[in-house]
């Protein structure tokens, strides 16, 4: 049985996918591994079909057009037969003993005829040059070795919102709610974590340091540069997510409160990058978005706009907008992201 489909979106990932590859790969025959070539230009097709030569039954390959990293994770999905489902982006890595351990507990729930709609575990930022890996964990938000729901969480601190790193999928609960992630757009992931929250009934968090984050190529999308010069893709995965939800249709309050600061996040990251491409277009395009989510939502609108996040985040005047930019760097020096 295959208890977890691997989608592995590759572009132009020839200088270090197989790293990604051969971590999974000691999943042996219960694992699949879903190589989608985006339309690389480089050996990365090569490379993928070398491997699902050599290991068939484990491997396969997906040539597609290019169509950005969302769209492969569609092409993933699409394909998966395993009954979980996870991400791993071709320059990063999974932990051997996590991966053994994640498995393990599959194959109780299998044996007990039970399953889980969402499986946390820790991620870790690998980060070039870092002396000390920075961990993030869950311990204190969820509660741990018992199945649990929505209403059993505790608060999240800034740095623990579940991203895709961190998330296992039940492979159907993604198929039957249609995730579709938009086509040749950056930043997709949140919409990946954020959309199916609602269908989520049955969660478990597993205390390992499951997935590796690299962080330090130059090309990296997560790069601040790189982020800044994409800044309207990452305004229109805000607006995405603004778009999917009305919050006073989520019934869960724990849920809904959770949802909330995910979208106070979003929205300080859209804005911190406008304020720091010190671009007056930009700080227009700020004010336009804090506007498009009042019209949206008005409820939600006051409870983002007025917390601590969407204050910090527009203070008036160019102090303001320094003070901002300070608080910026203490939260990034602190999480160790970017």
């Amino acid at each position: 049985m295959k208890y977890i489909s691997f989608a592995i979106p590759c572009f132009n990932s020839e200088a270090y996918m197989e790293k990604a590859i051969e971590s999974i790969l000691k999943g042996g025959e219960e694992v699949e591994i879903i190589i989608v070539n985006d339309g690389s230009k480089d050996n990365t097709s090569q490379i993928a079909h070398r491997y699902e030569a050599d290991y068939p039954g484990i491997v396969r390959v997906i040539d597609k057009e290019n169509g950005g990293h969302g769209d492969a994770v569609n092409a993933g999905l699409d394909n998966a037969t395993g009954k979980y489902f996870k991400v791993v982006d071709s320059d990063d890595w999974v932990d051997e003993y996590s991966l053994f351990t994640i498995l393990d507990f599959f194959r109780k729930l299998e044996a007990n005829g039970q399953s889980v709609d969402m499986l946390i575990s820790n991620y870790v930022y690998e980060k070039e040059g870092a002396p000390r890996k920075k961990v993030i964990h869950y311990r204190n938000a969820l509660p741990q070795d018992t199945f649990f729901k929505w209403e059993d969480t505790n608060r999240f601190r800034l740095d623990q919102y579940i991203l895709m790193h961190s998330v296992i999928y039940r492979t159907d609960l993604l198929k039957v709610g249609q995730l579709r992630l938009p086509k040749h757009t950056f930043y997709v992931d949140n919409i990946y974590v954020y959309y199916p929250l609602p269908w989520v009934r049955r969660m478990y968090y597993l205390d390992v340091d499951f997935y590796r984050y690299f962080i330090g190529r130059e090309d990296q999308s997560v790069n601040e540069a790189n982020m800044i010069r994409r800044v309207d893709q990452q305004i229109f995965v805000t607006k995405s997510m603004i778009d999917q939800y009305e919050m006073g249709e989520i019934r869960n309050k724990k849920l809904r409160r959770y949802m909330t600061n995910y979208l106070a996040i979003m929205m300080t990251i859209s804005s911190i990058l406008l304020i720091r491409s010190k671009d007056e277009e930009n700080l227009q395009k700020k004010k336009e978005l804090w506007q498009y989510l009042k019209r949206k939502d008005l409820r939600t609108y006051f409870k983002i706009r007025y917390g601590i996040l969407g204050q910090t985040m527009n203070i008036p005047g160019s102090s303001g907008r320094k003070i901002s930019s300070l608080a910026y760097n203490v939260a990034r020096r602190l999480v160790g992201f970017n």
